[in-house]
């Protein structure tokens, strides 16, 4: 009941978590206004205000807090590996100004809460699952720039909550990876989960894969990480972050495999391309906290994962077919 008639704003309301919050919310009885940008809404439904504009404009950002009690920063001009290795610029300054302005405007609108997406790339290189607190401002090289960008974000938000007289709480989350339904699949853009799906549904032969497919990394499925930012909107009043992860280790090699049983592909000639981009090669994730403080746990396996990601990929491109389309 916590949502219920509540007036909740949705940043970036046409991209990936965007696009599942906007539903979730509406199912919990929110008032929705959401932002669109360059990309249409996915979620089309009389009750979400859509406001079109860019964050880039203070004035932009004043509008769409006005009246608000919650705001959701989902928002941000996001990348592959690629991007992010040869162009980390791209992630600095638009992220910076939006998230900064839109503070701004939520503090002087009078919002109750505002929850910021942050990332696991703001934690060191290490081979044990990363706690909330071991936070060193050290970070993988080829995430240098991105992970400042998200660090200073959640100091940003520690400013708003405990430094000025009159606080407004911003709640932290720091995802896994994530993925399912609604997101990019386009070579540019895309992460890994859905480059592969990409590969593999499009059937190319060779099938190449960048880098050499050992990497270990936490997965969740997007509705599991919406469950995660509400709750942990609704629990929680400080910036102390959380870790919403599943918790498990997923090697790419063992899940390339799965999204080729699951889609048919099982002749697949595969390469491995280790002289092209690629991220840490182990990040583990402790997910204990959010257990803890807001009784969390990611419950999607990841097969089932793939497979509802599969098959929404494959109607979105008109090619309702293969085993994923029909199991």
């Amino acid at each position: 009941m916590f949502y219920s008639g509540r007036k909740v704003l949705v940043t970036g309301g046409a991209g990936f978590i965007g696009t599942h919050l906007v539903r979730r919310l509406l199912n919990e009885g929110a008032v929705v206004r959401a932002t669109l940008h360059q990309a249409p809404a996915s979620v089309s439904d009389p009750r979400v205000q859509y406001v079109t504009g860019d964050l880039m404009d203070p004035g932009m950002c004043r509008g769409v807090c006005d009246g608000m009690d919650l705001v959701f920063l989902c928002a941000a001009n996001t990348s592959g590996a690629a991007v992010m290795q040869n162009t980390p610029l791209v992630h600095l300054t638009p992220n910076l100004v939006m998230n900064a302005q839109m503070l701004e405007a939520a503090y002087a609108a009078g919002v109750q809460k505002l929850l910021f997406i942050s990332s696991n790339t703001v934690y060191p290189v290490t081979d044990d699952p990363v706690k909330e607190d071991d936070v060193t401002n050290e970070f993988f090289e080829k995430y240098h720039i991105v992970a400042w960008m998200k660090r200073f974000t959640e100091i940003m938000c520690d400013m708003y909550t405990t430094r000025i007289g009159r606080p407004m709480p911003c709640v932290v989350v720091r995802p896994a990876n994530s993925y399912g339904p609604h997101d990019k699949f386009d070579p540019a853009k895309s992460h890994v989960l859905p480059a592969l799906i990409r590969k593999v549904v499009d059937r190319l032969d060779p099938l190449p894969v960048w880098g050499d497919a050992m990497d270990l990394k936490d997965f969740i499925y997007v509705d599991d990480l919406v469950e995660g930012m509400l709750l942990a909107m609704e629990k929680l009043d400080g910036t102390r972050p959380v870790n919403l992860a599943s918790g498990q280790a997923y090697r790419l090699r063992d899940l390339l495999q799965t999204i080729l049983r699951l889609d048919g592909y099982q002749d697949a000639h595969i390469t491995y391309e280790t002289s092209q981009p690629t991220m840490i090669p182990k990040r583990l994730i402790d997910p204990s906290l959010a257990k803890e403080l807001l009784g969390f746990g990611a419950k999607t396996p990841i097969e089932e994962g793939l497979r509802r990601t599969i098959d929404w990929y494959r109607q979105s491109i008109g090619r309702p077919s293969g085993i994923a389309a029909l199991g």
